[in-house]
């Protein structure tokens, strides 16, 4: 454990930055929107996107400003996670400004020493303009910890791709979150040794096909490759601790989403019963749903300590970073789902019609708490992690 505790207390950059989003989101449709699009053919919402990521600067948060980026952490990424998961925006922050960069950040250096450097260095600085997206090629349940990823393997080389760096990847890769509206995909492969290569989602051999997804403003999509051309950007170790800093940062940060979302879902539910009536009171008055209410309360708070925890040990690189992200990501699933579960029945009938968006944010922390590991998942890892033996 670390031998002192992090401020946990959201900074003043913070608050201006969930307070610049929320106004973007609420200016763009708010719910409203994400819950139309859910029923359209473009689930992602690319102007929105657009304004997140090159407007306020969003998509560059966690790049070094040499390459463009804004320089900031992991606690301002999960700030903006958390603001964006009140909307339930249907934008590739997590997947793009989170899991890929940090896959980017791990590979190397960063001084653009080498041709791959060069490739990473030119990519960031992409990312944070908003002009490219990209999405890491592995299913949106893998955990952090798990073996490195073998459908994709590197396939015999063409004419000429020897001089110019270019391996061919072969395999299918299923249920990827972010990657429908990604421009770049890093691609892990099996090989001698294995490796992480960077393929252009406009080269030949590269097929995406999306799949109906529980939760439609994340949706998810198939990866396929038939003698994809790509780039190796880490190979060996260097590319497991390259995934295993991409997988350990979707799951830290998706907890402040799930925070985002329980949090959302918990002033929905209050300023509900405090309007609606029934034997001519509010039913909010009524001790049931008073002592339910106050517990979610509890449990919201006290994810948020988690989440935030965990943020903070991933911006300082903590000894205690495995065990806070393992405890927030196990932990905030199952409030998120909670909470989403409570706004729906305290709605009462109307929660539990299609036209209402309680059912957005209950599919969404179902989602969520897959994503990355289930909570079960979590719980073993850090059982082991800090030694508790089984009973």
């Amino acid at each position: 454990m670390s031998d002192s505790l992090p401020d946990l207390l959201p900074t003043d950059a913070e608050r201006a930055l969930s307070e610049s989003l929320q106004s973007l989101l609420t200016d763009r449709g708010g719910v409203d929107k994400a819950l139309a699009r859910t029923e359209s053919g473009q689930t992602y919402d690319d102007g929105l996107w657009h304004a997140v990521a090159a407007e306020l600067g969003c998509a560059g948060l966690l790049i070094p400003e040499r390459v463009g980026g804004a320089g900031a952490s992991y606690t301002e990424a999960a700030t903006a996670a958390e603001a964006l998961a009140g909307f339930v925006a249907a934008v590739p922050f997590l997947g793009s400004a989170v899991v890929a960069t940090a896959a980017l950040l791990s590979t190397g250096s960063g001084d653009a020493a080498t041709a791959a450097e060069r490739a990473v260095a030119d990519l960031l600085g992409r990312m944070a303009d908003g002009e490219v997206t990209t999405a890491l090629a592995v299913p949106f349940s893998t955990a952090p910890g798990a073996a490195y990823p073998i459908p994709v393997r590197l396939s015999g080389t063409r004419p000429g791709d020897a001089a110019n760096g270019v391996a061919r990847l072969n395999g299918l890769v299923s249920g990827v979150a972010d990657a429908l509206p990604a421009g770049m995909l890093l691609v892990p492969a099996d090989g001698v040794p294995h490796g992480l290569y960077l393929v252009d989602v406009a080269s030949p051999g590269v097929a995406k096909r999306p799949v109906v997804s529980l939760d439609m403003t994340r949706q998810l999509c198939d990866l396929a490759f038939d003698d994809a051309p790509g780039t190796l950007i880490a190979s060996g170790p260097a590319a497991s601790r390259a995934l295993e800093a991409a997988l350990a940062a979707g799951a830290g940060v998706l907890a402040s989403e799930q925070v985002g979302l329980a949090q959302r879902c918990l002033d929905m539910t209050v300023a509900y019963v405090k309007e609606r009536r029934q034997f001519a009171r509010p039913v909010g008055s009524f001790q049931g749903l008073k002592h339910r209410l106050a517990d979610l309360w509890v449990a919201v708070t006290q994810a948020r300590a988690a989440a935030r925890y965990a943020a903070a040990c991933l911006a300082t690189g903590d000894p205690d970073t495995k065990v806070a992200v393992a405890m927030a990501k196990a932990y905030c699933s199952e409030v998120a789902v909670l909470a989403a579960q409570e706004c729906v029945q305290m709605h009462g009938g109307i929660g539990f019609t299609w036209e209402h968006p309680a059912h957005l944010y209950l599919k969404r922390a179902k989602a969520d708490s897959i994503a990355f590991g289930t909570p079960d998942v979590h719980r073993d890892a850090l059982a082991s992690l800090v030694n508790l033996a089984a009973p």
